[in-house]
């Protein structure tokens, strides 16, 4: 990093945005199965911010709670909450990051805002296939509990993220 300023930046902002995916879990309203969090708007903008390294801030914050800090929502933290029902949207949050980072190597505003949805898709996706694993469900009846109720919210927090994306492109 000795010199090299676009690392050293890249560092920075993963280490920033690892704090706040944290921290957007302690912002936690109970819902069920998984609870509703500022943590999707973190991941997104780890996309916005680091491009192709977007992926890096959720994989950093997921194998801090697995290794025991108390990083997951509500302060839980080990490999028992990556095995229950919230697991597979945590993993996704990796996913989000990768699909919203290559898409903001782009320019064309709507393949950043597909990117973003896409992104917001790939938590659903996971988590629901996980809860399709874990508890044994429908594939149906785990998007009805793991992404249906939180759709609006988490179309708030995608067009949040797409807004500072814009703010600070103008920068």
């Amino acid at each position: 990093m000795f010199g090299d300023t676009a690392r050293a930046e890249r560092a920075a902002l993963t280490a920033t945005l690892v704090a706040l995916i944290g921290a957007g879990a302690w912002v936690s309203i109970p819902f069920v199965p998984v609870p509703l969090t500022l943590q999707t708007l973190f991941v997104l903008l780890s996309g916005v911010l680091l491009r192709r390294w977007g992926f890096l801030p959720p994989l950093c914050y997921l194998l801090l709670g697995a290794l025991g800090l108390p990083v997951f929502h509500n302060g839980l933290a080990g490999v028992g909450v990556l095995l229950g029902p919230t697991g597979g949207f945590i993993a996704g949050f990796v996913v989000a990051g990768l699909v919203a980072g290559f898409a903001y190597e782009r320019r064309e505003r709507p393949v950043r805002a597909a990117g973003l949805v896409l992104g917001g898709l790939a938590v659903y996706l996971c988590g629901a296939g996980w809860l399709v694993f874990s508890a044994g469900t429908t594939l149906p009846a785990a998007l009805a509990v793991g992404a249906l109720p939180f759709i609006l919210g988490d179309a708030l927090k995608t067009a949040a993220a797409y807004a500072l994306g814009q703010r600070l492109e103008e920068r």
